[in-house]
């Protein structure tokens, strides 16, 4: 079976950096959630305004059946997938979905976002999505990783951890 895993976190976490290096090493197909947001969500994110749960569910719902099109030739998927329910929403459609959640300091975050350019993502948006973060529950299928680690160490950890899962 070939893995199917969301790498989760606030803005500025390094889920994409982690995901396409991750799917390098697994060998599997890379894709950022991001990419299927619709344009009124980038719109409103990029004038930093949070998203709300209504704006969320049709995005949620198509991540989820992109991953489930995508379980037999595996895939990970860079998603902030901040809330339980949203990994519910998820796993849904994509019930074997593994979720490496990145956390860190808010001032680590805070300069990652601050380095950034040619993002739509405000950085006047990381306390939002602080306050809306919950951590993986005990029965969700899935790790926390910091970032405090460099990206090799982290990926060594994601692999470890879905693959002893599997």
């Amino acid at each position: 079976m070939t893995p199917l895993i969301v790498v989760a976190g606030v803005s500025g976490a390094g889920k994409s950096t982690i995901g396409l290096a991750l799917a390098e090493q697994l060998g599997i197909p890379f894709a950022d959630a991001d990419s299927l947001h619709s344009a009124e969500n980038v719109s409103k994110m990029a004038g930093g305004t949070p998203l709300t749960d209504e704006d969320r569910a049709p995005w949620l719902v198509r991540i989820g059946a992109e991953l489930q099109r995508s379980r037999n030739d595996g895939l990970v998927m860079a998603c902030s997938a901040l809330r339980r329910h949203y990994r519910d929403t998820i796993r849904e459609a994509a019930p074997d979905t593994f979720f490496v959640t990145l956390t860190g300091s808010r001032e680590l975050l805070e300069s990652r976002l601050g380095a950034r350019t040619n993002h739509f993502m405000s950085a006047a948006l990381l306390d939002s999505q602080l306050a809306a973060f919950e951590p993986l529950d005990p029965d969700e299928r899935g790790v926390s990783l910091s970032i405090d680690a460099d990206v090799p160490t982290i990926v060594t950890q994601a692999v470890a951890a879905a693959t002893a899962t599997r």
